[in-house]
């Protein structure tokens, strides 16, 4: 049977027939997803400067448009006014509502960080009060977490919220940072602590006498969004507006945050397919030394890894959407925990979100980059699209959580799993320490792909080996060896993103020839020696940081062993991975 705990892929094999891909999309997933496309050129593109000048006004008709089509109510039940659709469906609208800028980020705060809390963790009164009118759009919500002086530690608010004498409401007093939403919001999710220690939630409504919003901040990018701190004097807040129990605000924060990362790693998504789809197009029209610029090497070189991390996140992207949706299947529907049961199927891949956040935005980040690059002067002129998306996209690697942040918490997460046996991680890493001493990896291959699976299985060992010894060394202190921490996190991220695109094109491949795969092939191959070397670099620099002398010349030793494999010719494959994207001037798989 196959492991399907999170982070689980480290220490098994997943069969490429149980990973959810693009390919297995269906008419209604392919339905929703053009619903989306139409109401962003429809409705918003044609206000796309109106936006971008902060007209809340226009901000706030567009987001009940976008409820009556449908694009606010997907995560919620149709018990509460919403769609209740699965979660292929609701990352493929925040895929596609990449092409409108700044007022993705409005809805998207709107229906995940915004609404969420209350369909998680709401009580039937107050799912029946706001979720109907949050699915259409009526009433528009906000998430109030980051203070002045809390941002990455949230549990260090300094929000208050005091219980009054009579206990009929709470007073909640303090300020909230770059809220989005803020200047329009009619609904705040609002971190603070019950008698100044305990961290709970409370839902908070603009009309309540004490609470106010400040200036707009002026943003680098993402400007046609509203961002403003929440100050609250005195506000009193009914005791009925206590979200989930006094105390365990922490569990409502955190499991949102699980979902904003990989939401936000979908519409990272979206952002690169259309970046890499301006610079293709603008590097074929722009002619230098009388010809277009798409015609040199190292132009199609820029354009094939934008390609190929393109493929490899949307790989990633909708492989974890598919592990939600087989988790969430499991829950009783007609049990009374279904919100608190949905948060924690979730939850079980939060390894999985904040390494598809990681690599999304910093992908993202690539593509916008060489986008720029391609376009030359012109990418620095605000009429070019390149620009914006270049500077809305730096926000990514900063929201739910610095990719910093994130990169302590997937080994964090994963050896606190280990540790409370809910991951055999430990038992496979003493398996392989004998495994390793006669260990001879295979060198000829002659299945399609044979060497790059071989490659993938091989880095889950590179990992097991370097995070147990690690473990072994630093013991209770590994938590201050935060550079080794984040050794150890780009290599999960990296095994993630190498087996899901290796996973898809193997699938790809069995349903048809190999011809109409032959670009994922060569994205395959290419990414995966690519992120092999980075792999293996990752490894010795943290094995000479644990180790020195004879121990360190063994444990190296090893490591060569493991890394033993035949290059490939990359300068050839990105070369035929370019011509493709150049004649179809957009992404292409």
């Amino acid at each position: 049977m196959v492991n399907k705990a999170g982070g689980s892929f480290l220490i098994s094999e997943t069969p490429f027939h149980q990973v959810v891909t693009p390919e297995d999309f269906t008419e209604e997933h392919r339905m929703i997803g053009q619903t989306t496309e139409d109401f962003v050129a429809d409705d918003v593109a044609p206000h796309d400067e109106e936006l971008e000048k902060l007209n809340y006004e226009l901000s706030v008709q567009l987001l009940r448009k976008a409820g009556e089509v449908g694009l606010l109510g997907a995560d919620v039940p149709e018990a509460y006014g919403g769609l209740g659709l699965d979660k292929i469906s609701s990352t493929l609208i925040n895929e596609k509502l990449s092409g409108a800028s700044s007022f993705a980020l409005t809805l998207g705060a709107h229906v995940g960080i915004g609404t969420l809390p209350i369909v998680y963790f709401g009580n039937e009164e107050q799912k029946q009060r706001y979720l109907p009118a949050l699915a259409s759009g009526e009433l528009i919500a906000a998430y109030c977490l980051t203070e002045p002086s809390s941002g990455s530690d949230a549990l260090g608010a300094k929000t208050t919220a005091v219980l009054s004498d009579d206990g009929s409401h709470y007073v909640l007093n303090g300020a909230k940072q770059y809220i989005t939403n803020a200047a329009f919001a009619d609904v705040f999710i609002v971190y603070a602590k019950v008698n100044g220690t305990d961290f709970s939630t409370f839902i908070v409504e603009r009309t309540m006498e004490g609470v106010s919003i400040g200036p707009e901040e002026k943003k680098m990018g993402i400007k046609g969004s509203s961002t403003c701190p929440l100050i609250l004097e005195d506000v009193k807040v009914p005791v009925r507006n206590l979200l989930g129990e006094v105390g365990k605000g922490h569990l409502i924060a955190f499991n949102i945050l699980n979902i904003g990362r990989f939401k936000l790693a979908a519409g990272c998504l979206g952002a690169c397919k259309d970046a890499l789809g301006y610079s293709v197009t603008y590097a074929n029209e722009r002619t230098q030394f009388g010809r277009p610029i798409s015609s040199f090497p190292l132009i199609g070189r820029k354009l094939a890894e934008m390609n190929v991390r393109t493929y490899v996140l949307e790989s990633m992207v909708y492989r974890t959407a598919g592990l939600f949706d087989e988790g969430l299947a499991e829950i009783d529907a007609a049990s009374g925990q279904v919100g608190y049961s949905t948060a924690k199927a979730i939850a079980e891949y939060a390894i999985e979100c904040s390494v598809n956040k990681v690599f999304g935005s910093e992908a993202l980040q690539f593509v916008a980059d060489e986008g720029v690059q391609i376009h030359g002067g012109y990418g620095f002129i605000q009429e070019y699209r390149i620009e914006r998306i270049y500077r809305d996209c730096r926000i990514n690697r900063i929201f739910e959580g610095t990719n910093e942040i994130n990169r302590l918490l997937i080994p964090g997460t994963l050896i606190k799993r280990a540790m409370k046996g809910e991951l055999p991680l430990m038992q496979k890493a003493s398996a392989l320490q004998s495994e390793l001493l006669s260990l001879v990896p295979e060198q000829s291959f002659e299945e399609t792909l044979g060497q790059e699976a071989q490659l993938v299985q091989m880095a889950k060992r590179i990992f097991l080996m370097t995070g147990a010894l690690a473990v072994q060394k630093y013991q209770l202190q590994l938590e201050a060896q935060q550079e080794v921490l984040g050794i150890l996190a780009d290599m999960i991220i990296g095994i993630y993103a190498m087996e899901s695109a290796l996973l898809r094109t193997q699938k790809r491949l069995a349903a048809t020839s190999a011809d109409p795969c032959a670009n994922a092939i060569d994205m395959t191959t290419v990414f995966v020696h690519d992120t092999f070397t980075r792999i293996e670099e990752w490894a010795k620099e943290a094995l000479a940081a644990m180790e020195t002398g004879d121990v360190l010349r063994t444990q190296q030793s090893v490591l060569k062993k493991l890394t033993r494999r035949t290059a490939v010719n990359s300068i050839e494959l990105k070369r035929r991975i370019a011509s493709r994207v150049i004649q179809s001037e957009g992404y292409t798989l």
